[in-house]
């Protein structure tokens, strides 16, 4: 039977000591052809289910020695990609390693003079993740990110992740399990956590609805004019901390929907002025000079 090991989990059949390389660190991509010359053929390959079709593609395959080395590593002995693979190996125990995507699953096999065929169970599904504004507002993909992270807490209580920026319509390889999935929205405050499960052999997809809007500030002498240049811009929350900050005659950025105070600050004139953001309602804000409130830069705003 494959064991399936998600981040942090432990083979309770003592591959304990199992020390497996990096997900960026596998062999290089080599055909599913023989690559290690011996006496023993052994044929494997893997199901996403227990009856499951077999994978035909995208599987990568390392088979290493038990026992660790003098770096205290598995002396990797084998690799392949594809789908099922054939390797020739001595007669004896090996651990093989299985994964797809960001799924995986682990297996001792044993191989003797006579060839035979192992099968993988990697009890794994795909993750396909999308986010909308509210009302089915599509949102850019270049200002949409995904980061998955393993469902439960640390020893710091902190969630392990597992992923990072994964672009918006991608299929995502997981082994079966909740997920605890992030989606950000620009780069300031716009931020939803969800849990969601993937199911084994099935492809779950998933939309998650921001409330939020993308502006752009700019400060002007009267209402309708010219944005003025060199002009320092801070956004607090409103707890009063400070979430965002930027330079220049515009300043575009993406807030959750809220009330905020924007400072603009051009030559030695602090302006201050309250907004509220609704969820979907994009477009510019001035701050006009003449409305918005002046500040003394003598009382410490900045």
């Amino acid at each position: 039977m494959a064991l399936a090991l998600p981040a942090g989990a432990k083979d309770p059949d003592a591959i304990d000591n199992l020390k497996l390389p990096g997900i960026s660190t596998y062999a290089p991509p080599h055909a599913a052809t023989q690559l290690a010359r011996g006496e023993g053929e052994i044929t494997l390959s893997a199901q996403l289910t227990d009856k499951g079709e077999e994978i035909t593609r995208g599987l990568i395959w390392r088979v290493f020695l038990p026992e660790p080395g003098a770096d205290g590593k598995l002396p990797l002995v084998a690799s392949a990609q594809g789908g099922t693979a054939a390797f020739q190996l001595q007669p004896g125990s090996y651990l093989v390693h299985a994964s797809y995507g960001r799924a995986g699953a682990t297996k001792r096999i044993t191989v003797g003079r006579d060839a035979k065929r192992e099968s993988m169970v990697l009890d794994a599904g795909g993750l396909k993740l999308d986010a909308t504004l509210a009302g089915g507002i599509r949102i850019p993909r270049e200002k949409l990110r995904f980061s998955i992270y393993e469902a439960r807490s640390g020893k710091d209580d902190e969630k392990a992740l597992i992923i990072p920026n994964v672009q918006p319509n991608s299929v995502v390889r997981l082994n079966a399990g909740v997920y605890n999935v992030v989606s950000t929205y620009g780069s300031v405050n716009a931020v939803i956590r969800s849990d969601i499960r993937v199911e084994a052999g099935k492809l779950t997809e998933a939309t998650v609805e921001h409330r939020a809007a993308e502006i752009t500030l700019k400060l002007v002498r009267d209402a309708g004019g010219e944005a003025l240049a060199d002009t320092s811009w801070s956004v607090l929350n409103e707890s009063g901390d400070s979430i965002k900050e930027a330079v220049g005659a515009f300043a575009p950025m993406v807030l959750a929907e809220g009330n905020y105070t924007v400072i603009a600050k051009n030559r030695d004139r602090i302006y201050q002025k309250d907004l509220t953001v609704e969820a979907g309602k994009n477009g510019e804000v001035e701050v006009v000079a003449s409305e918005a409130t002046a500040i003394d830069p003598a009382e410490g705003a900045d």
